[in-house]
């Protein structure tokens, strides 16, 4: 299939957007704030014996993080990626890698998605838009996609309201779930489905569970809200305009996690969207999250020094360890048995 050079340059814009503006929703909020944590005075526990650890997908992570798509395909990308990479490999979390098209479309975009050999243990996850699976892609690109980067998982992302407003956009979503369910059936990884950024509902999480997913990242709003991106991206102010009107647009990333809950019990949940910080995390384990994922503000970190990163990312674990202590669970499983106090804002 032919490759658009416009799609590389919409990856640098998104990467420069992300860094250089603000893409934030102004009023809509993850609304994890409407939760709070019953403090244990007596704790029963030592600090020293809190355990982040957890398994996700039968791989072990040294606490519930996976790094979120970001990026990849340019020269930019693969120096992000690269920081990405190695901090995940030290600290013992997993990464996502942005979406793979380029990779199978142009061959010398691969070496920016090849980040095993900077990260031979983590759980590292492949990506492709779920949509290009109704132009002309299929099971067989996307276990290339896995066998090329030897990822453990792939991520099928959706991202309806992103697509409608790009002038180079692929907007055909009719019949996307049954193509979803061939990759399912085929793929010798795990399949992940992920929203970009304005969650899951009830009923996608339910069909996507009829699909045959191994799992569902919310990616709810409340932190980048992507139609602001292509604002930023578009030339004609009316385009401008469009994209703006839907700013707010999406549902609350708590909000999405509970609807995906109930509508699949057992399967495993990953809590993204706008979360901010180790306590935060812990709110999405305690409403039913398996694991959690950062995007935007690890993307700014990574964009100065490794040291950074590794930093901003242990802040994290520590926050999320003393959060656990002052409730009194040892475990991430005692985590996620804690009670949480909601008082809507």
């Amino acid at each position: 299939m032919p490759y658009h050079r416009p799609t590389l340059a919409r990856k640098n814009d998104h990467i420069r957007i992300n860094l250089e503006k603000d893409v934030s929703f102004r009023q809509v909020t993850t609304q994890l704030e409407a939760y709070r944590f019953i403090h244990q005075a007596l704790p029963e526990i030592n600090l020293e014996d809190v355990d982040t650890s957890t398994t996700f997908l039968g791989h072990t992570f040294a606490f519930p993080l996976l790094i979120a798509p970001m990026t990849g395909g340019t020269q930019m990308g693969e120096r992000l990626n690269r920081v990405l990479a190695e901090v995940a490999q030290e600290i013992g979390i997993g990464m996502g890698l942005g979406s793979m098209r380029a990779a199978l479309e142009a061959p010398e975009t691969r070496a920016t998605f090849q980040m095993r050999r900077y990260a031979p243990d983590i759980f590292l996850v492949a990506n492709l838009g779920a949509i290009q699976l109704n132009y002309g892609y299929g099971p067989a690109d996307c276990q290339k996609l896995v066998e090329l980067v030897e990822a453990n998982a792939l991520h099928l992302h959706l991202n309806p309201l992103q697509e409608a407003l790009q002038p180079e956009g692929d907007t055909n979503f009719a019949g996307l779930v049954e193509r979803i369910a061939e990759v399912c059936a085929a793929l010798s990884v795990p399949v992940i489905v992920k929203e970009v950024g304005a969650g899951l509902s009830t009923r996608a999480a339910h069909r996507l569970l009829e699909a045959g997913v191994a799992a569902l990242d919310v990616a709810g709003a409340g932190g980048t809200s992507w139609s602001q991106v292509e604002m930023h991206r578009q030339r004609k102010p009316d385009q401008r305009q469009v994209a703006q009107t839907f700013r707010e647009w999406g549902i609350p990333t708590a909000q999405s996690l509970q609807m995906a809950r109930d509508a699949a019990p057992s399967l495993p949940l990953i809590a993204s969207g706008g979360l901010r910080d180790g306590v935060e995390i812990a709110k999405a384990l305690a409403l039913g999250a398996d694991l959690t994922s950062m995007a935007g503000a690890l993307l700014r970190t990574a964009a100065t020094t490794p040291e950074s990163l590794y930093s901003h990312i242990d802040i994290i674990r520590r926050q999320l360890q003393v959060t656990m202590f002052a409730v009194g669970a040892q475990t991430i499983a005692a985590l996620k048995e804690t009670p949480l106090l909601h008082a809507p804002t």
